[in-house]
């Protein structure tokens, strides 16, 4: 299930960032690649344990979690703090599969990760090239989003960044543990929610019909849940 969850970011919130990362101190990706994706991971990362990333990290996640479609979606547990890449001409990340387990790098905590997440901070026509080619049950699904745009995404998926031919594609990145391990129940919560959510707008909150699926949705959860 890939989901977009647009204007995490406003305009002005993108280009506060963008003035700190434009003036940041890039360093050479690879450096965090594991063995296999460090063959094909050709970019540019900011360390997440400098004073910007972690600024800028903050202020993403205060964004993101106010976001109900996010909620929604993700079911997040816990959040690993957003980190940061730029891609160039000629820099690409082929084709990987995300680490299972990735440490969080402030506290050493381990978390899995059943969700990733791209929020684009560079607007499509500023450069050209840099699509992200997520493969799904229906096939390569290609996402290049406005900046301020998010795409979430299960982490079990191939995907590959494609090479920058033209301008600079910046962007954070990150990763979530969900309440809920299995992509497939996620699916079926976020349907259930979208359609209690509709139903709540047309028949209203306390509708019978309303209040028989809100139980079912959290029935469903205390079922599927990990705490």
């Amino acid at each position: 299930m890939l989901i977009t969850i647009p204007a995490v970011l406003s305009k002005q919130d993108v280009q506060q960032c963008r003035a700190h990362l434009d003036s940041a101190d890039w360093e050479d990706g690879s450096k965090t690649a594991g063995p296999q994706s460090a063959e094909v991971k050709r970019n540019q990362q900011l360390s997440p344990t400098s004073d910007i990333a972690q600024t800028l990290s903050q202020f993403i996640l205060q964004k993101l979690t106010t976001q109900p479609l996010f909620i929604s979606a993700a079911l997040p547990s816990r959040i690993l703090p957003p980190m940061f890449n730029k891609y160039e001409t000629e820099q690409t990340f082929g084709t990987h599969i995300d680490n299972a387990i990735r440490v969080n790098p402030l506290t050493q905590e381990r978390l899995r990760t059943d969700l990733s997440m791209t929020l684009f901070l560079s607007e499509p026509e500023d450069y050209d090239g840099g699509e992200l080619l997520v493969e799904d049950h229906y096939g390569t699904q290609t996402v290049k989003l406005p900046a301020g745009d998010l795409i979430l995404y299960p982490s079990t998926s191939l995907h590959e960044v494609t090479p920058v031919t033209r301008g600079s594609r910046v962007s954070s990145f990150f990763w979530l543990q969900s309440m809920i391990r299995s992509d497939a129940h996620r699916s079926i919560l976020f349907d259930l929610d979208q359609t209690i959510q509709s139903l709540s707008e047309t028949i209203g909150t306390n509708a019978p019909e309303t209040v028989r699926l809100t139980g079912i949705y959290h029935n469903l959860i205390r079922t599927w849940a990990e705490t």
